[in-house]
This record gives C-alpha cells, structure tokens and sequence, in this order.
C-alpha cells in the first residue's frame, strides 16, 4: 500500500515539474514556448490606409508573414497614424524591458529620434528605413532608404534627353520641407552642373548648367505629398497665362503628378491657357510607382492629355523597399554582415517599360 501511493505521488510530481516547465518557456520566450527565447522583430510604419507610406505598411505584412512562416523568427506590424503616437508605440516597447526583440521602423518624422534614442540606450538593435535621421544613423544595424538624390538626377536626365537647355525654365513641385524633398532638389541640380551621375554618367559638358542659369528654376514650397495641393496650385499657376510657357515639371511624387493631371482635365484652368500648354508639349515627372500614374503611361486614362505631353515618367521609389529594411535585420540576426547606409538605386519607368515595373 505505502510503494503505491509512493508511486502515485511521484507521478504527480513529474506531472506538477512538467506544467512548471511548459509555463515557464512560453513566459520567457514570449513567442510559443521553446526552451531558448525566440528573437521578435517589431515594425513600425504609418497606418496602412492609401498612398505611398499607406502601401509601406501592406508590403511590411506580406514580409512579416514571410518571417513568421520561416519559423526562426517572430514579427509584427504596429501602425501610428502620426509621430505622437509613434513615439508613444516605441515608448511601450522600451519600458517593456523584454529581451530578445529589434525594430524596424519608418520615422513619420524627425520628433521620432527621441524614440530612437530610447532603443539606442536600451541597446535594442534597429533598422531605419526611408526617413533617415542623421542625429542618430550612426546607431543603426542599416539605413533603408531610396536615392532621393538619383530621383533628382534621374528626372533631370531625362528632362536633358528631350531637350531640356541650360536656363530653360522648370517648375519643381516640392513633396514637404524634410530632407527627403532637399535631397531630391540637390540631386536635380547637382545633374545638371555636373556634380552628380545617373546610371554611371554625367551630363554632357556641352550641357552643363552653371549657377546663374539655376535662377530659372522655381520652387513650389511643400505640397505635403497632396495631389489636390497640387492640383490647386498648379491651377493658380496657370491663373497667369504667361506661365502656359514652361515646359519642364519635375514633381517630386506621383502624387504631385497626379494633381496636374487632374487639374489639366478639370475646369479649373482657362481652356485657352490649357490649349497653350499642352500645344508646347510638356514634360512631366514624377516618383514613386503610384498605379494611377502608370496607368496614364499605360495609355488606359487620361489619353487625350498624355498624348500631348513631350513626355511623362516615374522614378523607381518603391514602398516595397520596407521588405529590404525588414530582410536586414533577418541578415543581422543571422549573423551576416549588413551594409548600414542601404540605398536602393532608382530607375526612370516610361511608356516604353511600364510593363516590366511593379506598380502600387
């Protein structure tokens, strides 16, 4: 009788030592219970709603579902609809204290950085991705970023391959007052002086602008990424008849794109002044694979204006470069080595090689 409940207790015992064991590697791991914490990656973007940054989000989850099938790692997606609350999201998983966890985070803004510092102190390994913040880059395990300034050579390269002349005029619509709409200025005329290649070459010297003639260039001010800004400035531009005369556009987004276009096909301009426009057959950029504006390239909408134009293109700026910045800190927890100033070169897209891009 005693060598029974003897036995009957020690089963009970293994039993009791085995609940402990199972409790205690789902706590400390956080992510299913393996004896050896699993690494989770958090990913902070702006909300997943329409545009560029809304599209940054939808491509982060299809890299996140990626990670979690693999299994050697966890991630997750959290939004912020603006940097308060950002910085708040950053803020919770600091004062989390959990261990075995990095970030991959797009900063909405430069107020950002005090949040990223919090990471730095705390010694939780992040990767940036588009908004750069230079006060505290040097931190980072990579910077993911476009080339903002090879989206202004590469629109200035293709404006001087339909003819654009030194001191021509040209109107730049501006995206915001970051360093990403300076970037993108500087590299427009650092092409054109000179000081800047696109796709392994330099303006022809013949070409070449000198400071004087950059007085010809007139600067938006920020547009804050808006087409219907855009749209309604270009309409006030186009107020003054005289100005049917420039020929030369260099929008800093497809959005931007999009509000001149759509302003074309409004009512907002004088029919005589539109007329005049488009009869100088104008050329038009933009950046950044917005489906709309590929569309026009298509030849699906908008035909009779597009038919006019001299030219229209989109430089590569893809949002789905946050499965680059997501994929680095994989490589980084891997063990591989990882190129910090990460910048994914663009490319021109026309009517002639629509096809061959992805849009979003």
């Amino acid at each position: 009788m005693k060598k029974t409940v003897a036995l009957g207790m020690a089963a009970l015992m293994v039993i009791g030592l085995a609940g402990c064991s199972t409790d205690s590697n789902s706590q400390s791991g956080g992510n299913g219970g393996s004896s050896e914490a699993q690494q989770h990656i958090y990913v902070l973007t702006a909300p997943e709603d329409h545009g560029w940054s809304g599209s940054v989000a939808t491509f982060a989850k299809e890299k996140i579902d990626e990670v979690n099938g693999a299994g050697t790692y966890t991630a997750e997606l959290i939004t912020s609809a603006d940097a308060a609350e950002q910085i708040r999201n950053v803020e919770d998983i600091v004062s989390r204290g959990e261990e075995n966890i990095s970030v991959v985070i797009q900063p909405i803004d430069d107020t950002v950085q005090s949040a990223i510092q919090q990471l730095i102190d705390a010694e939780i390994p992040y990767v940036a991705f588009d908004r750069i913040i230079d006060g505290v880059s040097q931190a980072a395990v990579s910077n993911v970023k476009g080339d903002n300034e090879g989206i202004g050579a590469a629109a200035a390269a293709y404006f001087v391959s339909l003819g654009l002349q030194p001191g021509d005029q040209v109107y730049v619509y501006e995206g915001d007052t970051s360093s990403v709409t300076t970037l993108r200025d500087e590299g427009f005329t650092k092409y054109l002086t000179g000081e800047l290649e696109f796709e392994g070459a330099t303006i022809e010297e013949s070409a070449k602008w000198t400071e004087e003639d950059l007085a010809s260039i007139t600067y938006s001010g920020a547009m804050n990424w808006s087409r219907s800004d855009t749209k309604t400035s270009f309409e006030s531009l186009m107020g003054d008849a005289s100005n049917a005369g420039i020929k030369w556009f260099y929008a800093e987004d497809d959005e931007l794109t999009m509000g001149i276009l759509e302003a074309l096909d409004g009512g907002g301009i004088d029919e005589g002044t539109k007329e005049a426009f488009l009869a100088n057959q104008p050329v038009i950029s933009g950046c950044g694979g917005l489906d709309e504006l590929y569309a026009v390239m298509r030849g699906e909408t908008y035909t009779d204006i597009s038919e006019q134009l001299g030219g229209l293109v989109s430089v590569t700026y893809s949002p789905a470069m946050i499965q680059t910045a997501i994929q680095d800190m994989v490589d980084y927890l891997d063990g591989k080595e990882v190129t910090q100033d990460h910048v994914i070169a663009c490319e021109n897209v026309t009517a002639e090689n629509v096809e061959e891009y992805p849009s979003f």
